[in-house]
């Protein structure tokens, strides 16, 4: 493993893709931004997928991540809300698997363990825990960027394990490691 990497953590979403990005140095992690991307005033659901993807390409040519982390969606009773978070999830890591960089998909109650000891933790115990670890100034007024962050932090707490979650190194592997998604 690298002594220096980018993490690129990502919560995708239709209405709102939280991201964040830390940097690891020598087994350290030192914040490095959180911002969201809004998308509730475009109607178009294929629209709103362009721009998942295209701003998650210019994050990835920006910041030159090593490895992404993705929450990845719950299991809810509304259907078509899962269908729309897992195609946000797919664009969001198609754009990753387009620049070869590997993805791992963490579920919430993982991510939210991992950054409180809780995996039933609410949003706003997420965003104080990272803020107390990385010494944030100020928490935004959504929570999806502080999700986003806290997919990278939970998969640098993972780094080295083994069973953390789906790793996708490329096309290839996805296909290999999903051969009932594909027809």
């Amino acid at each position: 493993m690298k002594s220096e990497r980018i993490i690129l953590g990502i919560d995708p979403g239709t209405t709102i893709m939280g991201f964040g990005l830390i940097k690891v140095e020598n087994k350290e992690m030192k914040f490095m931004q959180l911002n969201e991307l809004q998308l509730s005033k475009y109607s178009d659901p294929y629209v709103k997928l362009k721009l998942i993807f295209e701003r998650t390409i210019e994050l990835i040519d920006t910041y030159h991540p090593d490895e992404i982390a993705i929450e990845a969606p719950f299991f809810g009773k509304n259907v078509q809300s899962m269908l729309k978070l897992g195609r946000a999830q797919g664009v969001a890591m198609a754009a990753g698997l387009s620049r070869q960089i590997p993805i791992t998909e963490y579920l919430p109650k993982k991510i939210k363990m991992a950054i409180t000891g809780n995996g039933n933790a609410s949003k706003e115990q997420v965003a104080k825990m990272l803020q107390s670890l990385l010494g944030l100034k100020s928490l935004p007024k959504n929570l999806d960027s502080t999700d986003g962050l806290a997919a990278a932090v939970c998969h640098f707490y993972n780094s080295g394990r083994t069973e953390v979650g789906k790793n996708y190194t490329g096309w290839a592997a996805f296909v290999k490691q999903n051969p009932k998604k594909i027809k």
